[in-house]
């Protein structure tokens, strides 16, 4: 290979190189987090990796603490989704049948791996 060729290889291969570590850099980050719905509506979205009580309208209380979600209080008479215990990034579900609320987890999905990989 001639010295231009050879400089003109190297110039591409930084390119690339600096290209995905430029694409890397700027990328959103997947972080696990829960979805809470009432009687099938998006109530919203909350990251697992911020410590929060949120309140579910007048009836729930959801908590995260340290990655974890579990619901903190209900005024439902049998009580079922405060013993279904935590949920976190490998998913899961929290139901509350009588006030129609449910909690789901999403792990985080670039840590994930497909049948692919």
């Amino acid at each position: 290979m001639k010295k231009k060729e050879l400089l003109l290889t190297a110039a591409i291969l930084l390119a690339a190189v600096l290209l995905r570590i430029g694409i890397r850099l700027t990328s959103p980050k997947n972080i696990a987090s829960i979805q809470i719905t009432v009687d099938g509506t998006v109530l919203g979205t909350w990251p697992l990796d911020k410590d929060c009580t949120i309140p579910i309208g007048n009836t729930n209380v959801c908590e995260i603490r340290d990655g974890k979600a579990h619901m903190l209080s209900a005024d439902c008479p049998d009580q079922i989704c405060i013993h279904q215990g935590y949920i976190d990034e490998k998913g899961g579900m929290i139901t509350c049948l009588p006030n129609r609320v449910v909690i789901q987890a999403f792990g985080n999905t670039a840590d994930t791996i497909d049948g692919i990989s």
